[in-house]
């Protein structure tokens, strides 16, 4: 059989076409890769955009492994602290009393009041003698060793309550053998009172008496003047010792009028001997009748010897300590007043420690009934 030439010839046209279809991709192939490698990056994104290229994921690192903590003191201490579960609400209760700072040798008085050293008045609870013969003055006394045979000074800091820092600062820097003395006109008395027996200390209450110069000096809406008659000064009187409760006697705040009338002391006297209290005589006068008169009726009584601040200032206070001391190792005891002024807290903070090494003792003033009775002389204080 002979090829026809027109199938030759369509033969080499086709093979011919395939080479150079292929010759084409190849070479448009290379001048594609030689135009994007040219290109920017920015511009191979435009190109490539439709084109999707499944990557592989790429490695993790994994940092190496966190040594453990090491355990010191501090450290160890501080633990997690433990899930709280909600507790149902308590009751509203009275705040606790915040404990004064005091000495760790000193001690803390019974709680006030004894239910049985109060009566019930019109004005107010007013001390009484329990049924069993129990006195407030010796059952809210400040305990005191009476076989120690050393001399006795008493400390008595004055006028209490009026000032919040004057009251805390005296009952939280000195110690519990010195003798508070509080205002009736304070307010808060029982929180006073009850903090100071907190702190150790003895507490009076102050009983506003006429002075010499009354009315230029006035001690106060409830002061006992000798122009009132017997009952209106036994209704003050009352009033005053409705105060409060837990204190072992008054003293009185001026006065110096009022202590040199037997007649009108002697009825305010004799109730204070009938209620079971104390008398500490400022001796605002040296023609006090308070001697003679509470010994007459049996009361309790002591005199004071100095006030210890009329100059408030270090060298005078440092004066009048020193006449204390020699006081007391002449006569067997002294007694001081003082008001809560910031210098007499100071230098009495700093007198204080000395006794012991001077062969003194601090007594509270209930721990002086009793004692030796005071020379006939004023103890200086002006009206």
């Amino acid at each position: 059989m002979r090829y026809r030439p027109t199938e030759t010839k369509n033969g080499m046209s086709l093979l011919a076409t395939s080479w150079a279809i292929l010759i084409l991709l190849i070479g448009g192939g290379i001048g594609w890769l030689f135009v994007v490698g040219e290109q920017p990056a920015s511009e191979r994104h435009k190109i490539s955009a439709g084109i999707t290229v499944k990557l592989p994921p790429p490695l993790l690192r994994i940092p190496p492994a966190i040594p453990p903590a090491v355990v010191t003191p501090e450290s160890a201490a501080q633990e997690m602290p433990a899930p709280v579960t909600p507790e149902p609400e308590a009751p509203e209760v009275e705040a606790a009393m915040p404990e004064p700072l005091r000495p760790a040798t000193d001690i803390s008085l019974s709680p006030i009041p004894d239910p049985d050293l109060v009566e019930e008045g019109q004005k107010g609870p007013l001390p009484t003698i329990a049924s069993d013969g129990r006195q407030p003055w010796q059952v809210y006394a400040r305990p005191f060793d009476q076989t120690d045979a050393r001399p006795r000074i008493a400390i008595v800091v004055n006028w209490l309550g009026l000032s919040d820092a004057a009251t805390e600062g005296a009952i939280q820097d000195l110690p519990g053998t010195v003798t508070l003395a509080f205002a009736p006109y304070a307010e808060n008395l029982l929180y006073w009172m009850r903090l100071s027996r907190v702190a150790g200390h003895e507490a009076l209450l102050n009983l506003p008496m006429e002075p010499l110069n009354y009315p230029a000096n006035d001690p106060g809406p409830q002061a006992l003047l000798t122009s009132l008659s017997p009952a209106r000064n036994l209704d003050r009187l009352e009033w005053t010792l409705s105060r409060v409760a837990g204190y072992v006697g008054v003293t009185n705040y001026m006065g110096s009028r009022f202590t040199t009338s037997a007649e009108a002391l002697k009825p305010v006297l004799k109730v204070l001997k009938s209620r079971g209290l104390l008398f500490l005589d400022s001796r605002s006068s040296a023609r006090s009748l308070v001697p003679q008169v509470a010994d007459e009726l049996a009361l309790p009584w002591v005199a004071n010897n100095r006030f210890l601040d009329n100059q408030a200032s270090r060298i005078a206070i440092d004066r009048e300590l020193e006449a204390l001391e020699i006081l007391a190792h002449r006569q067997g005891y002294a007694v001081g007043i003082a008001f809560p002024y910031p210098v007499t807290l100071e230098r009495l903070a700093a007198w204080i420690p000395t006794l012991q090494k001077k062969g003194l003792v601090l007594a509270p003033v209930s721990a002086l009934v009793g004692a030796k009775k005071p020379a006939k002389k004023p103890a200086k204080k002006p009206e």
